[in-house]
């Protein structure tokens, strides 16, 4: 009978601490957070281009090969 109650109370402890420590899901809105706003803009993801597809670099090389460049 003890082991039981000793079941229960340690779910009903980690239960508690799961919610006190905001287990949310990342969407959920949080309880007390103030007003109610809408979704966050997400900002826009950076495109990282290769140098094979830069044109000021390809430009760049190109007068590096005709010896145009004065810089080197």
């Amino acid at each position: 009978m003890y082991m039981l109650i000793a079941i229960a109370v340690t779910i009903l402890v980690i239960a508690l601490a799961w919610r006190g420590m905001g287990a949310r899901t990342p969407d959920a809105p949080q309880a007390g957070a103030g007003p109610a706003r809408g979704p966050r803009p997400r900002p826009r993801p950076t495109r990282t281009i290769a140098p094979d597809d830069d044109p000021e670099f390809l430009n760049e090389i190109d007068r590096r090969m005709r010896g145009e460049d004065k810089s080197s």
